[in-house]
């Protein structure tokens, strides 16, 4: 009896980290991410190679490089590579979900001093683009775009900025889901604006 429940209460604590894939990070809403990144590319995905960290050798790594077609924020253009930890086993399969020719917003905090980088907000801050069958391209992250311009509104009036009819529009009717392209990085770049 005794070694019974011991195994149901280690199936239960090891539940939800079996049931994880990706970081559990805090919900942050557009301003917070575009501010703690240092950089921000469109870009389709040249390639996407799992290997060891070249100092931290215990380390998973995916080294991704981009094809830059747009740049909101930092010194970037023509092409883009980082290399992101991978803490997650399972995405040393498919690495970490970043394939070959898929197109991304990647909203890129600063590298570390060994040289490693994500997105802001984890999966918040990673954008993929698909065209719908009507030809607009939209955005949705790893999390739906769920609470993605919450207290924005607030934010910015607290700030004092306005922002164009099309972004307070936005703000004020998105809940989850896709976003045209157009709309995100107009409002990134508002954002970006703001801060400098």
């Amino acid at each position: 009896m005794r070694k019974g429940l011991i195994l149901v209460a280690a199936l239960a604590l090891s539940a939800p980290v079996l049931a994880q894939h990706g970081a559990l990070t805090i919900p942050r809403n557009l301003d917070q991410l575009t501010d703690r990144a240092a950089v921000i590319v469109r870009g389709n995905v040249v390639s996407a190679r799992v290997e060891k960290h070249p100092e931290l050798t215990g380390l998973h790594t995916v080294v991704v490089t981009l094809h830059v077609n747009e740049t909101l924020k930092g010194p970037v253009q023509g092409t883009f590579t980082f290399r992101q930890y991978i803490w997650d086993i399972r995405d040393l399969r498919d690495a970490a979900g970043y394939r070959k020719g898929d197109d991304l917003l990647l909203l890129m905090i600063a590298p570390s001093s060994h040289g490693l980088s994500s997105p802001a907000g984890a999966e918040q801050g990673r954008f993929r683009i698909q065209r719908e069958s009507a030809g607009r391209e939209m955005a949705v992250n790893g999390h739906g775009n769920f609470q993605l311009f919450e207290g924005m509104g607030t934010q910015f009036a607290r700030k004092g900025v306005a922002l164009s009819p099309r972004s307070t529009r936005l703000l004020e009717t998105h809940r989850r889901g896709a976003v045209e392209i157009s709309e995100l990085t107009g409002l990134i770049r508002e954002l970006a604006d703001v801060a400098r």
